[in-house]
């Protein structure tokens, strides 16, 4: 699943993106308001979790815009405001869920997991594609035609990061951080040697190739 984490202090933000990275999701992050209005409108996610406290708009209000432009995505708040009216505030401005801190992360990601369950009518059988290949999110079953193909869990990850930003360029760090590769050389060529198995599955043997390289820096995924 693709989630957008909306959250102010960047450690907190970094350790929950690793974190739902580790757990098989995509993740962008967005430190003030504006930024997650603008990437909301911008790319389709499955999720938001979204802090209250947030140096431009509060989250509150970024979740009411939302809605009010018709996205149904659910919301999970995470904030250090824990009495009943915040969440009453919160439940009220269009949210689904409210997990005060300090949390366990391991509640939060089944906070998560329950949210899509809840969610699963506007989930369910939800794919990605280009051309003839389909990755399916909820099972994550990738197909190039009616072939079945085996990946391992960092090559998903890395398939669906450049599914979700098919037809744009996406660099290698952005493809490591997608990975769950943090602490990383940038002059090493571990991004290639990833993509490079990626491409044995997914293109060697299909007469039209995906994955490109563009100037020896960037990929792009393209239909």
């Amino acid at each position: 699943m693709k989630i957008l984490v909306t959250e102010d202090e960047q450690k907190i933000a970094k350790f929950l993106k690793k974190g739902l990275e580790e757990a098989g999701h995509v993740v962008d992050c967005a430190f003030d308001g504006n930024t997650a209005l603008s990437l909301s409108s911008t790319f389709e996610y499955d999720i938001f979790i979204m802090d209250v406290m947030l140096p431009d708009i509060d989250g509150v209000k970024v979740v009411q815009t939302i809605r009010s432009k018709g996205v149904s995505t659910p919301v999970l708040f995470l904030t250090a405001l824990g009495t009943a009216q915040d969440k009453v505030r919160g439940l009220d401005a269009g949210g689904d869920d409210y997990l005060t801190k300090p949390f366990d992360f391991d509640e939060l990601l089944a906070r998560v997991r329950a949210l899509t369950r809840r969610g699963a009518s506007g989930l369910e059988r939800k794919t990605l594609s280009a051309a003839d290949l389909t990755v399916d999110l909820l099972s994550r079953e990738v197909k190039r035609g009616d072939k079945l193909i085996e990946l391992t869990s960092k090559e998903y990850l890395l398939l669906e990061y450049l599914l979700r930003h098919k037809n744009r360029p996406v660099s290698r760090a952005k493809l490591l951080e997608a990975g769950g590769n943090y602490n990383f050389d940038p002059n090493s060529n571990i991004t290639d040697v990833y993509i490079n198995l990626l491409r044995k599955n997914i293109d060697i043997d299909f007469p039209k190739k995906l994955i490109h390289t563009q100037i020896e820096v960037v990929y792009i995924l393209t239909e």
